[in-house]
């Protein structure tokens, strides 16, 4: 055996302490056991995650948790009066709005995304790089929606400026409309010639978890988002710097070059998966004696559909108890589904809910499965409605009226509500003494529907007229069809055109007001101080008012 002597092994010693002296401190720090990088498909999976709006507050990361007790941020279809809360424990109808969505730091991974990318042999105009400029527009219109004014053009760069000035609305709208414009083209190029995105792993998309990498999908969701961002506008629509009107018609023009979805085949939609347990739909049978009737349904969706005959409340609701026990009124009937004000006071309601006046949200569809319905982000009817919105408004030429029928339609189907025959509704109604739950077959009551579409179309309510009427007419079905999709489209709707109706009172607090704007962050306040001083001088009389009119609704 050979002898090691130490006369030997202590230079080598010293050797290593005094190397290991010039090591840096993110050398010492560094795990080898966990990876240095991200690739580019796997911060794409986390940025497609994160611009998800799921339904009841959800959220992607861990449903389970944060369904039951959505946060202030998070009541999109309670501000889009769709149902609301009966009980305070669990939540309120208040329209508190606090700062609203950030999504700086997913921006920030947008941006990470395309640099490795380009790293790994994207060239420059490549899969990541035609997504990261949707994921701008749509990230940064949708924060500008919510506040107003916000830092864009000089955000994002890191230690180089931690100051960044606010953009103003209007110029955060034209970048967002030229960034579409942009990822429509390079998409289309890299769709007729792959070669074109480079070699290796950044030149091919990876890690979609909505189209399975397909970008022929996702240059349809870039134009038909284009499309909503322009109905967003309506209010600005004669800014000659916008060029709504023109927009609009350049796309509805050119099908080749600005392709749309076709269908609801389509939809940019989130799935849910029951064999991952915090990938439930937010309402599921294990939560269903908590929260089951802690919600009841919106007066301001109910009346609507009621006073149209609609077939979609039997599909998303069921009849008050009260009027079908103890008044003993059809249960089909659509005076039989009755909704609460959103401007009741929370004890009233808990009250009259208590006493199964009002319609439930519908137990069959949303909480005796897993898997509830798949929540749209983009979708098809959306789509049809703001095209026939756009026709009515004169921004282009065609037939409004078959958009118009078209996005009913759709709508419709993703119910299983026929054109013609009947729709088979279910509405929870144990029997006396059960002892079973949402998912037992033998707790719900069938009721097979006549459903005619001539007939439902032929009501002067419904029927499309090119005039002031039709648009209202197109803006409630639109309300209709986004129950519990598309996140605040519904407020954003609202907000800008007062269709339908919503309520306010004691319950929805604000001095009985529907709050315009969210506030800004607490780092802005607090971290960018002079520039958030200007932004609120030059926007809301320097108020950071929830009540304060931004440049989009002017």
């Amino acid at each position: 055996m050979k002898k090691i002597s130490g006369f030997y092994l202590l230079p080598v010693l010293v050797l290593l302490a005094v190397s290991s002296c010039k090591k840096s401190f993110n050398d010492d720090t560094i795990n080898n056991n966990l990876p240095n990088n991200v690739s580019s498909s796997l911060l794409l999976t986390g940025v497609l995650t994160n611009m998800v709006d799921l339904p009841d507050g959800a959220t992607t990361s861990n449903t389970q948790n944060a369904m039951v007790y959505p946060n202030s941020s998070n009541k999109d279809e309670i501000w889009g009066q769709y149902y609301i809360y009966n009980y305070d424990y669990y939540g309120n109808n208040t329209y508190d709005f606090d700062s609203g969505a950030d999504y700086y730091t997913t921006l920030t991974n947008v941006i990470a995304m395309e640099s490795q990318a380009t790293a790994s042999g994207g060239a420059a105009v490549n899969p990541y790089e035609a997504m990261g400029k949707f994921f701008r527009a749509y990230f940064f219109s949708k924060m500008s929606l919510e506040r107003g004014d916000i830092p864009m053009s000089q955000a994002l760069q890191g230690l180089k400026n931690l100051t960044p000035a606010y953009d103003t609305q209007k110029a955060v709208m034209i970048q967002c409309l030229a960034w579409l414009e942009s990822a429509n083209s390079d998409l289309a190029q890299l769709i007729a010639n792959p070669s074109v995105g480079g070699t290796g792993l950044g030149a091919t998309l990876g890690g979609d978890i909505f189209y399975n990498n397909s970008l022929t999908q996702w240059q349809k969701v870039v134009n038909t988002f284009r499309i909503r961002l322009l109905i967003e506008l309506s209010k600005q629509s004669a800014d000659p710097d916008l060029n709504v009107p023109a927009q609009f018609a350049k796309i509805l023009a050119n099908p080749t070059t600005y392709p749309l979805l076709q269908n609801s085949n389509d939809n940019l939609q989130y799935t849910f998966i029951a064999s991952i347990n915090t990938n439930y739909y937010p309402q599921y049978p294990d939560i269903f004696g908590q929260s089951g009737s802690r919600q009841n349904m919106s007066q301001t969706y109910v009346k609507l559909a009621d006073n149209l005959n609609d077939p979609r409340v039997y599909a998303v609701a069921e009849p008050s108890r009260y009027e079908v026990d103890t008044l003993h009124n059809s249960p089909t009937a659509f005076s039989s589904f009755v909704g609460a004000d959103p401007g009741l006071d929370l004890g009233t309601m808990y009250n009259n809910a208590g006493l199964q006046r009002y319609s439930f949200i519908n137990r069959k569809r949303y909480y005796s499965t897993y898997t509830g319905e798949p929540s749209i982000q983009i979708g098809y009817p959306e789509l049809m409605f703001n095209i026939a919105e756009g026709i009515n408004r004169g921004w282009a030429a065609g037939n409004a009226e078959t958009y118009y029928v078209a996005g009913i339609q759709a709508s419709m189907a993703s119910y299983g509500i026929p054109t013609s025959g009947t729709y088979a509704a279910y509405f929870y109604h144990p029997p006396a003494g059960s002892t079973t739950g949402v998912t037992d077959a033998g707790n719900y009551q069938e009721f097979n529907i006549p459903i005619n579409w001539s007939t439902y179309y032929a009501q002067p309510s419904v029927q499309y007229t090119p005039d002031a009427n039709g648009l209202t007419a197109i803006l409630q079905q639109k309300y209709l069809a986004m129950f519990r999709h598309s996140g605040l489209e519904a407020y954003f709707n609202y907000r800008r055109t007062g269709v339908p109706n919503f309520t306010t009172g004691p319950g929805t607090d604000n001095g009985q007001r529907i709050a315009m704007r969210f506030q800004y962050p607490l780092s802005d306040r607090s971290g960018n101080t002079v520039n958030y001083q200007k932004a609120l001088a030059s926007q809301y009389g320097g108020n950071d008012d929830i009540n304060g009119i931004m440049w989009i609704l002017k």
